[in-house]
C-alpha cells in the first residue's frame, strides 16, 4: 500500500527524533576536553561563514520587510530577525563563553553512605534531547547548540519561515563543524522546516525529553496544550519598572530608558512604568520627555496625564496593563504606594523580571521578597535580565515556571541528576526486619 505525503513526513521527524537520541548517548560519554574543542571550532566556522550568513538573512530581511508593509508581520519580529556583522561576531563570542565554562556533566551534587560499604551519590547528567522551537531570532542556533553539545544533550531546532534562509546557513555551519569530528554525531542538531514537523514533533514523547518554546503567547501555550512533553518557556515578557518614592531621579530616567528603549523588541523589555505619586511631579516630566524624544508612546492614567499635560499621552485602558507592546510603547500608572505596586506587578506581570528604582533599603528588600518573578532588580534595568549578561555564555530561553528551572537557562537548566548507589552485596529484608539500621551519613 502506497503511503501518503503525511504518513513520510512523521515517519522522517519520528527518525530524526530517534537519530537524536542515539546522538544524545553518544554526547554523554565525550568527555568535556571534546565538546570544548567542537565549541570553539563550531566558533571560527561561524566567524569564517559570515559573508553567508548574512546573505542569507539578507533573503530574509527583504521578505520580512515586505511582510511588515503589507501588515502580514510585526516590526517588532522583523528587527529580531536581522543579523548584523556585530551579530555574528557575537554568535561566535557566545559559543566561545559557553567552551569556557566549567563541565556541568558529572558534578556531585550529594554523597551520603547510607551504611557501612553502601554509598549514594547524586551526580549531575544530560536531559538527553532538548526540542527548541523558535520565532524569528536566528541566533537562537548557535546559542542553544553550544549549550546543547556542552551539556551532552542532542538538540532539534524548528524556526519560524519568516528566518528559514538563515537558520538553514547556520546549522549547515554548525553541522559541517560536528562533521571534522568523528566522535560527534551530525544527529547532535538537526533543523525541521514546517509546521506539520511540530505537530508530529509534539507526539513524540519516547524520544524527546524536553520542549523549549520562544516566541509569541500563542505559540508557546499551543504546544503547552498539546504535547505529553514536559514544556518549559514563557509565553509573554510583561515587565515592570517601579519607581519608588526614594528613587534618585537621574538614575530612574536612565533605568526606564534603557528598560524600554534600548532594545523594545524583546522579552526583557520593559512594559510598564509604575511610579509613586510622592516623586511622579518630578520624575515623570523628565522621563517622558526623553521617551517621547525616542519615539516611544506614552498610554498613560489620567494622573499621568495630568502631571504632564505638554505631553501627548494615549489614554491607557485595561487592556494595556496586560499587553507586551515588543515596540516603542509604554503604559504609565502612577500608584499610591509600594503595595499598590506590587499587587499591580503581580496581577499583570509574567513573572519574567520586575525592577525597583529605590535608594531605601527597606523598600527594596519588601519589592524583591514579594514580587512573584523570575528576576528582581533594584537600581538596574530589566534588560540585564540576559543568560549572556548573566555569566552563563548564552541561554536557551528564560523560563516563567519555578519548577527544574527558572530565569535564564544555562546550562543547569539543560541538565537534571541521577542516584549512583555503590553497594557490597547489601539487600533491603534485614533493614526491613530490623535486623539493621541506615545510617545515612552524609559524605
Amino acid at each position: 500500500m502506497n503511503r501518503t505525503a503525511t504518513e513520510r513526513l512523521q515517519e522522517s521527524v519520528a527518525s530524526v527524533a530517534q537519530r537524536a537520541r542515539e546522538a544524545s548517548r553518544t554526547l554523554a560519554r565525550l568527555s568535556c576536553e571534546s565538546r570544548n574543542e567542537v565549541l570553539l571550532a563550531a566558533a571560527a566556522a561561524i566567524e569564517e561563514n559570515a559573508r553567508a550568513i548574512l546573505k542569507a538573512n539578507e533573503v530574509d530581511s527583504r521578505a520580512a520587510e515586505a511582510a511588515v508593509a503589507g501588515g502580514s508581520m510585526t516590526s517588532a519580529m522583523a528587527a529580531r530577525l536581522r543579523v548584523t556583522e556585530r551579530g555574528v561576531a557575537q554568535m561566535a563570542a557566545q559559543v566561545r563563553d559557553v567552551a569556557r565554562l566549567p563541565d556541568p556533566l558529572g558534578r556531585r551534587l550529594a554523597a551520603t553512605e547510607l551504611d557501612e560499604g553502601l554509598k549514594l551519590y547524586k551526580e549531575s547528567c544530560p536531559l538527553g534531547v532538548i526540542a527548541v522551537i523558535f520565532e524569528s531570532r536566528p541566533d537562537v542556533v548557535p546559542q542553544v547548540a553550544s549549550l546543547a553539545l556542552k551539556t551532552g544533550n542532542a538538540v532539534i531546532l524548528k524556526g519560524g519561515s519568516e528566518a528559514a534562509h538563515t537558520n538553514e546557513a547556520l546549522v549547515a555551519i554548525w553541522r559541517a563543524s560536528l562533521g571534522a569530528f568523528p566522535a560527534v554525531p551530525l544527529d547532535s542538531a538537526s533543523l525541521l522546516q514546517s509546521r506539520a514537523d511540530v505537530l508530529e514533533l509534539l507526539a513524540l514523547d519516547r524520544d524527546v525529553d524536553l520542549i523549549i518554546p520562544r516566541g509569541s503567547y500563542e505559540l508557546v501555550h499551543f504546544i503547552m496544550e498539546h504535547s505529553r512533553i514536559p514544556v518549559l518557556g514563557h509565553g509573554e515578557g510583561i515587565c515592570h519598572v517601579y519607581v519608588d518614592r526614594a528613587a534618585d531621579i537621574a538614575k530612574a530616567v536612565a533605568i526606564t530608558y534603557d528598560a524600554k528603549v534600548q532594545y523594545p523588541a524583546v522579552c526583557n523589555a520593559a512594559e510598564t512604568l509604575l511610579v509613586h505619586e510622592a516623586i511622579a511631579p518630578k520624575f515623570l516630566p523628565l522621563a517622558v520627555a526623553r521617551l517621547e524624544k525616542a519615539g516611544v508612546e506614552i498610554r498613560g492614567d489620567a494622573k499621568t496625564a495630568a502631571l504632564v499635560p505638554g505631553a501627548a499621552i494615549v489614554p491607557a485602558t485595561e487592556k494595556d496593563w496586560a499587553t507586551e507592546y515588543c515596540d516603542l510603547i509604554l503604559s504609565v500608572k502612577v500608584v499610591a504606594d509600594e503595595d499598590e505596586a506590587i499587587r499591580h506587578i503581580n496581577r499583570y506581570g509574567s513573572r519574567h523580571t520586575e525592577a525597583i528604582v529605590t535608594e531605601d533599603a527597606e523598600a527594596a528588600k519588601k519589592f524583591m521578597d514579594d514580587v512573584d518573578a523570575a528576576g528582581v532588580f533594584q537600581n538596574a534595568s530589566t534588560r540585564f535580565a540576559d543568560g549572556f549578561r548573566y555569566g552563563f555564555g548564552a541561554e536557551v530561553g528564560i523560563s516563567t515556571s519555578k519548577l527544574h528551572a527558572r530565569g535564564p537557562m544555562g546550562l543547569e537548566g539543560l541538565t537534571t541528576y541521577k542516584f549512583k548507589l555503590y553497594g557490597s552485596g547489601q539487600t533491603v529484608e534485614p533493614y526491613a526486619k530490623g535486623e539493621k539500621r541506615l545510617k545515612h551519613r552524609a559524605l
